[in-house]
């Protein structure tokens, strides 16, 4: 194993993080339909720069991504949770989201740059800036995975990451992109 990896996964044992790979960008199971979803489902599409379009198109997403080395996918999981009630649920990410932040300020240390996606649309902001003013957090706001069309469910499967964990737990996902110092 490199030195690289083995700094971060020394890094991730100080959290608790539940599974964990390393994948390549070219891995990264890009799809329109993702995006598809977004535009009819979410009440977020286009309210936030964590969304779309303000992330840009499925493709210009795609190649952003490919612009870096690896790809450290993890999830967290939330337990005790009623995932009938969708508030109780999306409560429970806020401590993923400071686990996310926190593996992503240490790894500054040993890798150069970085893009994380997260969990959800970004609820830093009572409301958000976008579309009249830049984003007012930049350094905590991270842009949800599904908002740049990736399956991640495809991604944690074919990773042998778990997501589907059973009554009561909800499963939170991660990724951080980076290249090598």
């Amino acid at each position: 194993m490199d030195a690289l990896r083995e700094k971060i996964e020394a890094t991730l044992s100080a959290y608790p993080v539940c599974e964990y790979a390393f994948v390549k960008p070219k891995e990264l199971p890009f799809r329109d339909e993702v995006r598809y979803i977004c535009r009819t489902e979410c009440p977020r599409y286009g309210t936030s720069w964590s969304c779309p379009p303000a992330v840009g198109t499925v493709e210009e997403c795609r190649k952003r991504c490919l612009g870096y080395e690896d790809v450290l996918m993890f999830t967290t999981i939330a337990e005790g949770v009623d995932t009938e009630d969708m508030s109780a649920m999306l409560a429970t990410r806020r401590e993923h989201e400071e686990i996310t932040r926190q593996i992503r300020d240490e790894m500054k240390a040993f890798c150069g740059e970085m893009q994380v996606l997260s969990t959800e649309s970004c609820a830093i902001c009572e409301k958000c800036a976008y579309p009249d003013a830049p984003c007012r957090h930049p350094d905590r706001m991270f842009p949800c995975i599904e908002s740049y069309g990736i399956l991640v469910t495809e991604l944690a499967e074919k990773n042998g990451i778990t997501f589907m964990s059973g009554s009561g737990l909800v499963t939170w996902f991660s990724l951080i992109l980076y290249k090598r110092a």
